[in-house]
């Protein structure tokens, strides 16, 4: 399949659905192969067959990001196989309860903190060495504006973003003498699940889809793009 990224290896979390399905869908569309990422196992299979239907391919990984051990051991895979990885896409997050500060369970907050931020950083640490052997190497994570509006009971969402973002950018300007861009895409509200989960009340359809916010990563996936260190917002082109 020719496109854009080309013979790229792609590895994308939490891409059994929503904005990481749609990523994966549209890189591989673009000739990328996808390294898929998620729990449900399910899920996977069902992105793979319409990778498959299009004419490409991927490899389905079933793994919990909380697992940092297999995020380890799924780097030295890549490097055994591939020798490289052109684009890490850190894409899989949850929200967590929606509660005043002080109400948070620990262990919700230890959860929030594995998945939003530590998960990221061992993708950091394991991928990093792959995308340095790639001759344009990109990273992008998915960040949100509740990073920065400090929003009323949005504290464990809020707080886990914003230091992935701290730690994206810092990480973006450690190598800003190296062919690697590292940038975070700010998507907004888009139609999720987990933007059901936030707010119930709302009408899924004024919302754009994961499919529409998919070209964004695309383009920051390519050779072409030198942004680096940014936090780019998804911006909807009108009806």
């Amino acid at each position: 399949m020719a496109g854009r990224l080309q013979n790229r290896l792609a590895l994308i979390t939490g891409a059994s659905r929503g904005i990481g399905r749609a990523v994966a869908l549209a890189m591989a569309a673009e000739g990328a192969h996808p390294i898929l990422v998620a729990r449900t196992v399910g899920g996977l299979e069902e992105v793979d067959d319409e990778i498959r239907q299009m004419g490409g391919s991927a490899t389905l990984v079933p793994l919990d990001l909380t697992d940092f051990d297999a995020i380890d051991r799924l780097g030295g895979t890549i490097f055994e196989r591939w020798g490289k990885l052109d684009i890490l896409v850190g894409n899989a997050g949850m929200l967590g309860s929606l509660t005043p500060v002080n109400h948070i369970e620990p262990k919700d907050w230890d959860r929030l903190l594995a998945v939003n931020l530590t998960a990221n950083w061992r993708l950091i640490r394991s991928c990093d060495p792959l995308l340095r052997r790639a001759e344009a190497g990109r990273a992008i994570f998915v960040t949100s504006g509740a990073a920065r509006k400090c929003r009323p009971f949005w504290g464990g969402y809020s707080i886990t973003k914003s230091a992935l973002e701290t730690m994206v950018v810092t990480w973006a300007h450690e190598n800003e003498k190296t062919s690697l861009r590292i940038n975070l895409i700010s998507p907004g509200p888009v139609r999720t699940a987990m933007r059901a989960q936030a707010m119930p009340g709302e009408d899924p359809g004024t919302l754009p889809t994961p499919k529409q916010v998919a070209p964004l990563f695309v383009e920051l996936a390519t050779e072409a793009y030198q942004g680096h260190g940014r936090i780019v917002e998804f911006k909807r082109a009108p009806d």
